[in-house]
């Protein structure tokens, strides 16, 4: 059985594709990163200005990988640190989102401080709005502290709702 992952790369934010993956760019994070020479170009923007890359060699069609992926990315978009007005996923705090065959989905994500006091409750809501996303089966959410998350991380819009310019 092969998988399906949509992946960011945790150092630059940018995506990598593989054989078997599906691959999406959670924001543009900093236009002056270079994507990897592996990453495949796509003309498919939403009006957030996301680029969706689809290969996939797995048991999901690619429409459905898609529509998930999508789907995945407006669920972790409701997801908003209580001491933060953005959400977690403009805020940069996730890193990885992996999709399998059999619909299991994995998150790999940071906080913006170990000791943030929502450290205890931000995983659980990730995995809470993973899971309402139809057709999502198992989600176990994991939480990273390598690589620190840095302001740098953040989108243009999260830079906007923070005054950060």
């Amino acid at each position: 059985m092969t998988e399906t992952a949509a992946t960011q790369n945790p150092d630059t934010g940018t995506v990598s594709s593989g054989p078997s993956k599906t691959d999406f760019t959670p924001s543009e994070r900093n236009a002056s990163e270079s994507k990897p020479s592996d990453a495949r170009p796509s003309n498919d923007k939403s009006s957030e200005g996301k680029v969706m890359q689809v290969e996939t060699v797995s048991a999901l069609s690619p429409e459905e990988t898609e529509r998930l992926s999508g789907d995945l990315v407006a669920a972790l978009k409701t997801v908003f640190d209580p001491e933060i007005p953005a959400d977690i996923y403009e805020l940069g705090l996730i890193y990885k989102v992996e999709i399998k065959d059999d619909r299991a989905v994995d998150v790999m994500m940071t906080l913006t401080t170990p000791n943030c006091p929502a450290a205890g409750e931000l995983p659980q809501m990730v995995e809470n709005a993973v899971a309402s996303v139809p057709g999502v089966g198992a989600v176990n959410v994991n939480v990273v502290w390598d690589p620190v998350w840095t302001p740098d991380r953040m989108s243009d819009e999260a830079r906007l709702v923070l005054n950060m310019w």
